[in-house]
């Protein structure tokens, strides 16, 4: 380990992530047993495989619904993540607009915005305790140019549906009030945001689907998925509608190679921070915390004291084709402790009690996107928004 960053007694990288280790790592369901017939077969038990079944099982209680995993369900991405519930576009607004116009754009916009409302309801409605704070998302830029950019951004917004209650920006004044980030020139303030435990709400969704007759197959990798069918080394699964939720494991299927980019992010977590750190770093509230850098981190304040960073552009583990429990390379870990240090001196020799890493799943074009093809009942999700990308056979 790189010298400078302080590793706590029992430090673990890996381990799949601190979420999943903070409530226990699961004994898996029992594989799929045999050939078996739903109406709807659901590939991925992340939060794409788990939010449609809620939504399917609630919508029409009289659907059969058969769920696998390859491991257990919040194993990949979504028992890994950040912990954020954010109303900001995946990938760029003018992307969108160019194929459905500025109107369908927005109201996209302002439907994302709506899902945080929506995830917490949901979780209310199931009894659901997932350390959730709708705290709202501040990003901080820290030198000149991310300023700039950050002007530039919010002046964009107001042209994609954000008004003034949605988005409005800080100066470094107000940024300072909210939490003492080195060296801050302004910030951006929205309040559609929240903090969440990851791995709590997955634990939660699967007992409300399980408690809804959604079935779970765990231990059940897809080897192959073809028009209303999936084979598993278990035996067959046939459905009148097959959903491909892979995300970041797409391509471990023929024919699946290239259809979403299978991409590491990785993070660290601290141990807890006494009061007196937490006075000196001014982050008294638990908004969501970014900078604007190209790039960038993200950070929370856990419900437990600690703080969560990840990162993209940090050093990555180009061994994205395979995972290894979220084992991170050391580089990374390091870049990772640097950057909170940078932000928050007071943090510094604060111990890194953990360090993971999880694949995502990103469409080529950064844009989210779901298609279903009736002819064939495939239901790849996310997808590719290209007409040209390749239909599994």
């Amino acid at each position: 380990m790189t010298a400078g960053v302080v590793l706590a007694p029992g430090y673990g990288n890996g381990g799949i992530s601190h979420w999943l280790q903070q409530v226990g790592i699961p004994a898996p369901r029992a594989p799929l047993p045999g050939d078996r017939t739903f109406d709807v077969a659901i590939v991925g038990g992340g939060f794409t495989g788990l939010w449609t079944a809620l939504y399917l099982a609630e919508a029409a209680p009289g659907l059969s619904i058969g769920l696998i995993d390859a491991r257990f369900c919040g194993y990949g991405a979504s028992g890994r993540n950040g912990g954020w519930l954010s109303g900001e576009l995946p990938g760029q607004f003018r992307r969108y607009a160019a194929r459905h116009g500025d109107a369908a754009a927005i109201a996209l916009q302002r439907a994302v915005m709506a899902t945080i409302d929506e995830v917490i309801a949901t979780a209310a409605r199931h009894g659901i305790d997932a350390d959730i704070v709708k705290s709202g998302l501040l990003h901080v830029a820290t030198n000149r140019a991310q300023l700039s950019r950050l002007r530039s951004h919010v002046a964009a917004a107001r042209h994609h549906g954000w008004d003034e209650d949605d988005l409005v920006e800080l100066s470094h004044r107000d940024v300072a009030a909210r939490v003492e980030v080195v060296a801050a020139t302004g910030g951006a303030f929205t309040p559609h945001g929240a903090r969440i435990q990851p791995a709590r709400l997955a634990r939660g969704l699967v007992r409300a689907v399980e408690s809804l007759g959604v079935q779970i197959f765990e231990e059940t990798p897809a080897i192959r998925i073809d028009e209303r069918r999936v084979d598993t080394p278990h035996g067959t699964l046939r459905a009148d509608v097959v959903v491909r939720a892979l995300e970041g494991y797409s391509h471990t299927l023929p024919g699946l190679e290239r259809a979403l980019l299978p991409l590491n992010s990785g993070m660290i977590v601290t141990e807890p921070l006494d009061a007196a750190v937490w006075e000196q770093i001014g982050w008294q509230g638990e908004e969501l915390l970014a900078d604007h850098a190209h790039s960038y981190v993200y950070t929370q304040r856990t419900a437990d004291g600690r703080i969560a960073i990840g990162g993209r552009g940090v050093p990555y583990d180009y061994g994205a084709s395979y995972d290894r429990d979220g084992r991170m390379h050391a580089r990374a870990v390091a870049a990772l402790a640097t950057k909170l240090a940078a932000m928050f001196p007071a943090a510094r020799g604060i111990a890194i009690e953990r360090s993971w890493t999880g694949i995502l799943g990103v469409p080529r074009d950064w844009c989210g996107a779901v298609r279903f093809d009736r002819a064939s009942g495939l239901a790849p999700a996310p997808c590719a928004t290209s007409s040209s990308a390749r239909r599994p056979r």
